[in-house]
Formats: structure tokens, C-alpha cells, sequence
């Protein structure tokens, strides 16, 4: 059990080859990105609403029953000296312009905040994965260093146990300390095991934030205490809270639902529509003439359909509020994780500082107590816990250690924006 638990078969060596194995791999971000695509395209839906439609048609058509009688032509289509031919070919052009439409300009304005919503949550989705990879990285590395501390522990442990017993072979001791001692041994291995699997985990809880379905290890050379300055390259600060990429998508979010409910309200008002429609026939001489071109100006005004619309209506109020409801909770859980991440890089500094002075302490005490057994004044009880102590102590400094880098990686991505 004191050999290392086997390394993984593939480790990552610095910050930007997990950046980049992140970005190319990571499902969520796939899934950010199409979310922003689907909203450009229902913004273009919403465009071409108030955009011309232009139109061309072209047919034949015969008549079966009356074979020489043109089929959906006006009498005269033709003209003067020509006649239409048998069968007939029409071509249409049709060209039509909304002039009035309230109701899609409303459906425009809303696709418009949603395509913005879906910008800043793409930019929060980059900043969580950021923040997701520095954590797994972070928590491999500590869960390796406690794996390793762990098996100092047992190595003391066992050389406790064997001086234990060889102070009971020479008639130093009695049967009572070679108990405890043992017992102290099997904490320690019961530590290992745990603490060994808390590495497996980690490992593969980075493999899949990597994207990877494999336990991935970090490299010894992987550079942890730079990681916040790295992290600094690829996000920028933000002067306020409430310009946090989540918030600001909340924000297009409530936009969005309000301009979707004025949308509908305004399909209560009339539409003025204007359009055009060119159509030609064929003729006998010539390929053909065009019969008719006329200008339309079509003017709608609801009436009743069936109370429809004002279930639309009601239906986009309760969406709005809703996403007022949203936003107001994330604003509550932005403000206190921001002041709960600046306050948690203090919190962690004063941690560090206890936890050294208690692993010196714990240190020298088991180093005075070994002495004092060893020339038979102490007992093997104050061995034991003892040496307990100083496992915890060394455990607990490394684990407050990295909970420092931690926190000031928190501090900093809390309030950031990543935009690649």
C-alpha cells in the first residue's frame, strides 16, 4: 500500500493545453454556441417579416376535357392579333411590402434581446467552464498531494508499530501499547484508501471537464500557483457585479418577454399591406405577352378569433414575469457569491496561517514524544495520538494551501467575463 496509486495514462502539463482541450471537447459549450446560432436565426425569421417578398410562378396547364380553350386566362389576355396557346403557360411575378405592422416590428425587438441573451450566456457558459477547469485542476492536484501525505502517514505509522513492538520484545513495553499502535496503523491505511479514491474521482471529475470520458492526471510540472495569472489572459475584470454575463442575459431575457407581450398585444391593431402582381401568358405568334400588372394596397383589421390572442396575450405576461422573477434571483445570488468569493480569499489567508503554525506544533510534539518514548517516560497512547495529529495537521495545511489558490481563482472569476 505505500506504492503511489498508478498515474493515469494521459495528464495535462500546463493551463493552455487544458484551456484548449476544453473549448474543442466541452458539450456545453457546443450547446452555448448553437444556442446563440438558433437566436440569429429567429431574429432573421423576425426580419423578414418587415421585408419585401418577392415572388415568380410559372405554369402550364391544359385542359383535358376542352383541349383547344385556354385554361385561367382572361378573355383579351392575348391582345390584338395573337391568341392564347393550348396548353396555356402563365408566369407570374408578385412583389408585396408591409407598411404597418406593429405587431412585427414588436417581434423583431424581442429575437433582437434574444440574440443578445444568447451572446451573454455564451460568454457566462465560457466563464463557468473556465472557472469548472481551474477547480477540477485544483482538486487533482490537492487529492494527489493528500494521496502522497497519506502514505507518509502510513510509513510512520508502521515505524511506530516496529518500535512499538521491538520496545515489547525487551520487555519495555506490555501488550496494550502493541494494541494501540496497530490500531493507529489501520486508521492510516483506512485513510490511504479513502484518500485514493477521492484521487480516482477527481481525476476523471477533470477527465470530464476536459470533455474526456478517461481519468486524466495534471502533470508534476503543471504549474498551480500561476494559474490565477493565467486565468487573467484569457478573462477580463469587470468593474461592476451587475455586468456579469449571466445578469446581463437574465436582463435580455426580460427584455425579450416584454417585447414578445407587446407583440402580441399588437395583434389586436390593423395591418396595411401594399403589393403588386405582374402576370403573363402565353401566346401564338410570339412566346408570349404580358396580360395584366396590378398595384394592391390590402388593408387587415382583426375582428374576432375566437379569444385566441388574448390567450397569447396572457401566456407572454406570465413568461415576463417569470423572467423578472429570474432575474431578480440572480441579481440576489450574484451579489452575495461575489462578496462571498472577495471575503473567501481573507478567510483562506488567515486558514493557511493557523494551519502552518498547527502543523509545527503537532510536528514538534510528535518529535518529543517519540524521544519520550523511546527513553521509556512516555506511554504508547500519547504516541498514537501523536502521530494522528501530525497526519491531520500536514493533511489540513495542504488542503488549506490549495484552498487558497482556490479562492483567489474564485475571486477573480466571479466577477469576469470570458470572451474566447
Amino acid at each position: 500500500m505505500l506504492a503511489p496509486i498508478p498515474a493515469p495514462s494521459r495528464s495535462v502539463k500546463h493551463w493552455d493545453e487544458a484551456l484548449a482541450l476544453m473549448r474543442e471537447r466541452s458539450t456545453d459549450l457546443r450547446g452555448a454556441e448553437a444556442g446563440v446560432e438558433r437566436a440569429s436565426g429567429r431574429w432573421r425569421q423576425a426580419l423578414a417579416a418587415l421585408l419585401p417578398d418577392a415572388r415568380l410562378q410559372a405554369g402550364v396547364a391544359h385542359d383535358l376535357l376542352n383541349p383547344n380553350t385556354p385554361v385561367g386566362v382572361a378573355p383579351g389576355a392575348a391582345g390584338e392579333g395573337r391568341t392564347v396557346t393550348t396548353p396555356t403557360g402563365t408566369l407570374n411575378a408578385t412583389l408585396s411590402q408591409t407598411v404597418v405592422d406593429l405587431s412585427a416590428w414588436r417581434g423583431l425587438s424581442s429575437a433582437r434581446h434574444a440574440e443578445a441573451g444568447a451572446i451573454a450566456s455564451l460568454q457566462d457558459t465560457r466563464r463557468r467552464l473556465v472557472l469548472g477547469l481551474a477547480r477540477a485542476l485544483v482538486a487533482t492536484v490537492a487529492a494527489e498531494r493528500a494521496a502522497e501525505l497519506n502514505r507518509v502517514g502510513l510509513r510512520r505509522a508502521l515505524e511506530r508499530a516496529a518500535l512499538t513492538r521491538r520496545a515489547f520484545e525487551l520487555g519495555a513495553g506490555n501488550q496494550l501499547d502493541v494494541v494501540r499502535v496497530q490500531q493507529d496503523v489501520a486508521v492510516a491505511r483506512g485513510a490511504l484508501i479513502a484518500g485514493d479514491e477521492r484521487l480516482r474521482q477527481t481525476r476523471e471529475a477533470l477527465g470530464l471537464s476536459l470533455g474526456l470520458d478517461l481519468p486524466i492526471g495534471v502533470d508534476p510540472t503543471f504549474d498551480l500557483r500561476g494559474l490565477v495569472e493565467r486565468t487573467r489572459e484569457d478573462c477580463a475584470p469587470l468593474e461592476r457585479p451587475d455586468a456579469r454575463p449571466d445578469l446581463v442575459a437574465a436582463r435580455a431575457q426580460v427584455e425579450a418577454a416584454r417585447d414578445s407581450r407587446r407583440q402580441a398585444t399588437a395583434g389586436y391593431l390593423p395591418t396595411l399591406e401594399l403589393g403588386s402582381t405582374l402576370t403573363g401568358v402565353s401566346t401564338d405568334p410570339g412566346l408570349g405577352r404580358f396580360a395584366t400588372w396590378n398595384v394592391s394596397a390590402v388593408l387587415s383589421v382583426p375582428l374576432w378569433e375566437g379569444g385566441g390572442r388574448a390567450g397569447l396575450v396572457r401566456e407572454r405576461a406570465g413568461l415576463e414575469a417569470q423572467a423578472e422573477a429570474t432575474l431578480e434571483a440572480a441579481r440576489r445570488d450574484v451579489a452575495v457569491e461575489v462578496a462571498r468569493a472577495r471575503r473567501s480569499v481573507e478567510v483562506a489567508e488567515s486558514l493557511v496561517r493557523t494551519s502552518m503554525e498547527s502543523r509545527d506544533l503537532a510536528e514538534r510534539t510528535d518529535r518529543l514524544t517519540r524521544r519520550s518514548f523511546e527513553t521509556g517516560r512516555g506511554s504508547s497512547l500519547e504516541l498514537v495520538q501523536s502521530g494522528a495529529a501530525l497526519r491531520q495537521a500536514e493533511l489540513d495545511l495542504v488542503l488549506r494551501e490549495f484552498e487558497r489558490v482556490q479562492a483567489r481563482l474564485d475571486a477573480f472569476l466571479t466577477q469576469a467575463r470570458c470572451d474566447t
